[in-house]
Formats: C-alpha cells, structure tokens, sequence
C-alpha cells in the first residue's frame, strides 16, 4: 500500500514536469533558423496560421518534437528496467554498449543489403532490436561469473569495451558507404535527432504502443524482484522468466528509440534516478515520474544543441554526454561500485 502523502506528492511532480515538458517543446518549436512568436505559434497549431507557419510547424516541427519525446521516454524508461531487473544502479543502454550494437546491425544491413537508408525505415526498429538484442546477450555472458554473477563494475566495463569495438566497427563498414548512406551513419552515430517526417513516428510509435503498458503492467513484480530472489520465489514470481522477458523489452524499447532518434546515452541513466530521488524506489511512483524526465531532458538538450549553434546545431547526443557523463561519474563514486 502506497502512502497518500506519496501519492499526492508523485502528482504534482509530474505535473510541473508536464508543465516543464511544454514549455520546452515551445520553446523548441518557435526557435531556430526561422523563428516564431508564442502567439503565432498557438495560433498555428490550433489551424489559423498562415501558410508558411503551418508548413514549418506542423510538417517539419512537430513529427521531429514527437520523436524526440517519444525517444526520451523511451530510453529512460528503458533504463529504468536495465536497472531494476540487474540491480545495477550504472546499467544504461548508451552506457552498456546496446545502443552500439543496434548501431552495428544497422550499418552492416546497409552494406549486405545494400539499400539506401530513407528506404527502409519501418526495417529500422527491427534492426536495431536485433543488434541490441544480441549485444545484451554477449554482455551478460562475459558478464557473469559463479562465484559473484554479474556485479555493476563487470557490467559496465564489458559494455563500456563492446561499445568502443561496435563503434569502431560500425566507422569501419563506414568506408563501404556512398555520400548518403555515410550521412545517414554519421548523424545516427553522434546522436541527432534525425527523424523529422511523420513516417518515423508511425515506425516508432507500435512498438511503444505494445511494450510501454506492459511494462508499467509489471510495476509490482519489479518490486518484488528487487526485495530478495527467495521471497520472490515464495511469492509465486517466476523470478527467471520475469527478469529475461522484461530486459529483453527493455532492450527492445531503447533499440526502437535509437533506430529513429540516433545513438543516444545517460538518458535512460539521468531520468530514473532523478525520479527515485523525488518519491523513491516504489516502481509505481517512479516510472511515469522517469518517463516525463527522460522525455524533458532529450527535448531541453536538442533544443539547447539547435540554438547554441546555428544553423547547423550540435547533436542532442552531444548536449546529453556533456550533462550525463558527469552524473555518471558521481553514481560511481556514491555506489562505491568499482571499490
């Protein structure tokens, strides 16, 4: 049973995070090469404006700040069960080396297919599935050992080795590239946002539509997974059963988002802990607290890369690394993880 005072107190956090959340996308929305008044742009988006605002807006803008949030959410609630189901407070796709080995099925499809990227966008969920799936896998395998099992330093420093080798390998099948494939690679490896059409959204969209409510489904079975594995046991959890279907999922959601957002990491880091911090451990008070934040900071940090340097911007990747690797680096230090 939650307590009420939480549960007035997880309302209202997420409701200023909502608020927060807005303000950003309209702050995104009217900044740039062309910029736009607030009243224009309320007035654009409610179907008065002129025609020009109405291009910009609602065809370039708007299918570009839907990925974004809906990438965020993804990735940080994604994050959220890496860390739950592992007990590894550092587990993060960027950080574990997941998002990598999406990007590396991705770029080896392009060259064994052969196929221009823009021609296969509703492929690209799957692909990248594939390849983060198959790079969790190689992860826990050379994770795990029988004395320890998988502690949060062999985790991360497994994942952080697999992430520099995909990498490479994915700059590696590079060469074989013409001019735009090697564009589309470049953009996806420094994490910009680059599905801006309505047609990424609809790719990304069924796979959130599927996983996210499962997921929020299996609130209380985290919680129990994150008590002692003998209770849970004795509670009727199929503690094995439970743990792979849900990180499988996990790396399910996080390789949909990054197939049309880029490779993007501390997200899925940064927003659960924040959320824990705020209304605690309790997956239900955290989770929908986790997803707003993750969705707010991957739209505050694009907008932040769009503005600073126009017209070309820095990648949302880029931003996210500046913020995230020194939070990262002060998770280490308070989880003593690596002493």
């Amino acid at each position: 049973m939650i307590e009420k005072s939480l549960r007035i107190k997880q309302i209202i956090v997420l409701t200023i995070l909502i608020i927060l959340l807005l303000c950003a996308c309209a702050w995104s929305m009217t900044s740039g090469e062309y910029q736009m008044s607030i009243g224009t742009f309320f007035k654009t988006l409610f179907g008065f404006g002129e025609y020009t605002d109405s291009l910009i807006l609602l065809e370039f803008r708007m299918p570009r700040m839907l990925i974004t949030i809906l990438a965020g959410a993804a990735l940080s609630l994604s994050g959220a069960m890496m860390q739950s189901v592992t007990n590894n407070p550092l587990a993060e796709p960027g950080i574990l080396g997941i998002n990598a080995g999406s990007g590396f099925f991705i770029a080896l499809f392009i060259v064994i297919g052969q196929v221009n990227a823009d021609s296969f966008i509703y492929v690209l969920p799957i692909l990248s599935m594939i390849g983060g799936i198959l790079t969790a896998l190689v992860i826990f395998y050379f994770s795990y050992s029988k004395e320890r099992g998988m502690t949060p330093a062999s985790m991360v420093l497994v994942g952080v080795g697999l992430s520099a080798a995909l990498s490479g390998g994915s700059l590696t099948l590079m060469s074989k590239f013409d001019k735009d494939q090697a564009e589309f690679m470049a953009t996806w490896l420094a994490g910009n946002i680059w599905g801006d059409e309505w047609t990424f959204v609809i790719a990304l969209l069924p796979w959130l539509i599927v996983i996210v409510p499962f997921l929020f489904m299996k609130a209380n079975t985290l919680n129990i997974l994150n008590t002692n594995e003998q209770l849970a046991q004795g509670l009727g959890v199929n503690v094995r059963r439970d743990r792979m279907v849900i990180l499988l999922l996990a790396v399910a959601l996080s390789s949909a988002a990054v197939a049309v957002s880029g490779a993007i990491s501390f997200i899925g880091l940064m927003g659960p802990h924040i959320a824990k911090t705020i209304v605690g451990p309790r997956h239900q008070l955290f989770m929908p607290l986790a997803v707003v934040i993750g969705a707010f900071l991957l739209v505050f940090s694009d907008t932040v890369g769009q503005v600073v340097l126009q017209p070309s911007g820095i990648p949302a990747g880029i931003v996210v690394a500046l913020i995230g690797a020194p939070y990262f680096l002060y998770l280490m230090y308070r989880t003593k993880s690596f002493y």
